[in-house]
């Protein structure tokens, strides 16, 4: 059951259809009513760097549901894998999933994970999650075999780190949740902010 909003907010919709956020956003104790995904254009603009690029990304998936649900709370999404400056795609075949893999391998890589709150005056609250995340040195054998277990498609960087890919985490320095697609207290607080009760 959602948690009521407060006098004077719309109810709250989720801009992704991922179920990866939905459970994330059930652990406040939420539930969005609505979910709308929105289809907008994700290809890095010329120089963009991660970090300003899922800020981007995030407020535009907002915008795009508000256009649907003008009377609602947006909250919006978007998660992004950067190597120094290079932003690494999401993976939709086993080629790029097995190139961001070898590209990680043994190394620290930054999950930059922006959040955007719109409430029905138009008011945007932003805020971005940025977590270090080294991998041990993956053999080739390691990576097939995540290749064939199927969890890295559609995923930023070619992993979940909430699957069999933690298993490659040396260490983390920041959000768990924020790298599974949803900072819960980044997303708790924007929230509050915007007026929804949340425990």
């Amino acid at each position: 059951m959602a948690v009521p909003s407060a006098p004077g907010t719309g109810e709250l919709v989720l801009a992704s259809a991922s179920p990866r956020r939905r459970e994330l956003l059930a652990r406040l104790g939420l539930t969005a009513p609505r979910i709308l995904a929105t289809d907008i254009d994700e290809t890095p603009l010329p120089g963009e760097l991660p970090r300003a690029h899922a800020v981007r990304l995030a407020a535009g998936k907002a915008r795009a549901a508000a256009e649907l649900a003008p009377e609602a709370v947006i909250l919006a999404g978007d998660t992004v894998v950067g190597v120094g400056r290079r932003i690494l795609p999401k993976a939709e075949d086993e080629a790029t999933a097995r190139r961001c893999l070898a590209l990680l391998s043994g190394r620290r890589h930054r999950v930059f994970s922006a959040i955007a709150v719109l409430s029905p005056d138009g008011r945007l609250r932003e805020a971005l999650s940025e977590t270090v995340v080294r991998f041990k040195r993956l053999e080739p054998a390691e990576i097939e075999a995540y290749i064939a277990g199927g969890e890295w498609h559609g995923k930023a960087g070619g992993y979940a780190i909430q699957g069999s890919a933690e298993g490659f985490c040396a260490w983390i320095a920041g959000s768990h949740s924020g790298v599974v697609g949803l900072p819960l207290y980044e997303t708790r607080r924007l929230l509050r902010a915007a007026g929804l009760a949340i425990a």
